[in-house]
């Protein structure tokens, strides 16, 4: 995964400059069901991008539970929900729905996209706000669901846990960060622990251990991040990742609140996603009607403390209809007419009727 994670990452904020914040697990998580539910280039295109699907799956189910910590612990909290809401207008097969299920909990669920836009807002919205504490209460925006959205395939996250160590709270002073823009004093907390370090290819990488099995790592570069960065591709990632070893760490980290908000489409189309988004996208393992993605909806919150961090972070991958049913011909047989029987395959006809006055 750490293939689309690096992709995406340059892709979302090309900028090396640009503070962001997104979830991979999220836009992975929205992205991998709507390719289980694709055919054809469709999904070859978002298997390219995502990686094995099996593999996939397993990852994100693993990643979706916590491991249990002990009775005098905080316990950390991770709630994950995945939806597919989709107007009446639509059939949704009962194979995806089981699917659906086996994804934590996921589920099928109705939304008057057609009838009443602002109220399947509404309804994902709140949903979205339920599982992610209040961190993101508006994921849809106002004008995202366009005449003819009939679905929307939703993720959201919410993970939390305390450090392992906490860092020490009387330890927490302004202190220089050498920002792009030029030096600013910023919160910056201390940590003296026995904690992962590496210095390797020119990184130095800690990891900061939390409950439930979750680590924070900081990798930072000698050099310039934006050179370093680029450098890097799955491979060195994945070593730098596997490096640290246990070491006595004096670590000075910022304290941090980061939130980024994104609309994925033309991220995808650069990494090679394209057809999905057009008339000869293939969702026939979700529905037999005629779909194709409208837009992809990103949100991600990041919160680190003294204490430990708060995480949300949602997606949704709106869907239209490829082709609008169009306005109804009238055909009024208010007058004289042929009535024809035929058999459909020969075109044997068995009756002909000359209708002048049918009264």
């Amino acid at each position: 995964m750490l293939d689309f994670t690096l992709s995406l990452h340059r892709a979302i904020a090309p900028d090396p400059r640009e503070q962001v914040c997104w979830s991979p697990f999220s836009v992975a998580s929205a992205l991998g069901l709507l390719a289980l539910g694709a055919r054809g280039a469709t999904r070859d295109e978002l298997v390219a991008v995502l990686g094995d699907l099996g593999e996939l799956t397993t990852a994100i189910a693993a990643a979706s539970r916590l491991d249990e910590v002990g009775p005098d612990d905080d316990a950390p909290t991770i709630a994950v929900s995945n939806t597919l809401w989709a107007d009446e207008a639509i059939t949704i097969h009962r194979s995806f729905a089981e699917e659906l299920a086996g994804w934590s909990d996921g589920s099928v669920r109705n939304a008057p996209f057609r009838s009443e836009a602002e109220k399947a807002r509404g309804m994902i919205n709140d949903d979205v706000a339920e599982t992610t504490r209040g961190l993101i209460p508006e994921l849809v925006p106002a004008g995202a669901i366009r005449s003819d959205t009939v679905a929307s395939l939703v993720n959201a996250l919410y993970l939390k846990s305390a450090w392992r160590n906490p860092f020490a709270e009387g330890g927490t002073q302004d202190r220089p960060f050498h920002a792009p823009g030029g030096r600013v004093d910023v919160p910056t907390m201390m940590l003296n622990e026995r904690i992962g370090y590496a210095a390797r290819d020119g990184w130095q990488v800690v990891t900061v251990p939390a409950l439930g099995g979750v680590d924070a790592v900081v990798l930072l570069p000698d050099a310039d991040l934006a050179e370093a960065e680029a450098a890097l591709t799955p491979q060195s990632l994945g070593a730098l990742l596997s490096a640290p070893e246990p070491a006595q760490v004096r670590l000075l980290l910022p304290k941090l609140k980061a939130k980024t908000q994104a609309e994925l489409s033309d991220v995808l189309a650069a990494l090679g996603v394209r057809t999905v988004f057009t008339r000869e996208a293939d969702l026939g393992g979700i529905t037999p009607d005629w779909l194709a993605v409208q837009a992809v909806l990103h949100e991600s919150v990041l919160k680190v403390d003294e204490q430990g961090f708060e995480g949300a972070a949602a997606t949704a991958v709106m869907m239209r209809l490829a082709s609008m049913p169009a306005e109804p011909v009238e055909v009024a047989a208010d007058r004289p007419f042929l009535f024809l029987v035929r058999h459909r395959e020969t075109g044997v006809v068995y009756f002909v009727a000359r209708v002048t006055d049918p009264s």
